[in-house]
């Protein structure tokens, strides 16, 4: 029988950062296509809660993580391959802010920032190169699909400056990544979200008003919903995004390709 486009059942899916927010979105989103998801993130706790919950979904498991610490991506690494040596998808969803004034704004806030939405990514990706190679062919290429932000391509409206440098250059990171494994059978693509309820904008998502205002502001009228996002990392993952990579895709209401409406 031939397989769905958008089929990715009996796939090895590896989310960092997938306890919460957009990670744990795309946990459950995978998970109850039939996919084996792996999430990481740097608590046990959170990691055993987020294993329980997905697995009502499908298939799950939770491995604690800091993956900017580069001997804990070998380990988790490791715990991944140890009964899955190959890997089909790798999401790279593993990210950090920080807000401050400008003329307060701290070192440690670029250094944290950069070495888990930057380099993070890219060790992560060096580490499962292994097992994303023994998953890959030509017909169904492995995946690596790196989540971004509208905010590596617009300047937002609030002072978090490392953020938007570190997502522009996950963006610039997919594509040299893309085509230096293109030829491996490898595709690399970003996602490029816009506002989704999520811890990482809290700040913004408890205030009703605030919420209120961005949603607004959003030509489709709301923030992401779970499906949403779910929807286009599926598409990127299944036979349905084969030829695809080097791709931005922003899943953000059409902020990036309309703008934000006149309130």
């Amino acid at each position: 029988m031939t397989r769905s486009l958008f089929d990715v059942e009996g796939k090895v899916v590896v989310v960092t950062g997938g306890t919460s927010g957009i990670g744990l979105m795309l946990a459950h989103g995978f998970a109850a296509a039939g996919a084996r998801v792996f999430v990481s993130s740097r608590k046990a706790e959170a990691c055993a809660r987020a294993e329980a919950e997905v697995s009502r979904a499908g298939w799950c498991r939770g491995v604690p993580a800091d993956v900017s610490d580069p001997r804990q991506v070998e380990q988790l690494v490791a715990e991944v391959t140890r009964d899955h040596p190959a890997v089909h998808v790798l999401i790279n969803n593993a990210g950090t802010t920080w807000g401050a004034p400008l003329e307060e704004y701290p070192d440690e806030a670029f250094d944290k920032v950069m070495r888990l939405n930057v380099r993070a990514a890219f060790r992560v990706t060096v580490a499962l190169l292994g097992a994303l190679r023994a998953g890959a062919g030509a017909e169904d290429p492995g995946r690596v699909i790196n989540v971004g932000s509208i905010e590596g391509t617009q300047v937002p409206e609030w002072e978090n400056y490392a953020y938007p440098a570190s997502k522009a250059a996950l963006h610039m990171l997919t594509r040299q990544l893309a085509r230096r494994l293109a030829a491996e059978h490898i595709t690399v693509n970003t996602l490029a979200p816009g506002p989704f309820p999520s811890r990482m904008i809290a700040f913004a998502h408890d205030d009703p008003e605030r919420w209120a205002a961005i949603e607004r502001s959003i030509p489709l009228g709301r923030a992401g919903r779970p499906g949403d996002i779910v929807g286009a990392a599926v598409f990127l993952a299944s036979a349905a995004g084969a030829y695809l990579t080097g791709v931005q895709l922003p899943v953000d209401g059409g902020l990036a390709g309309v703008g934000a409406l006149a309130q």
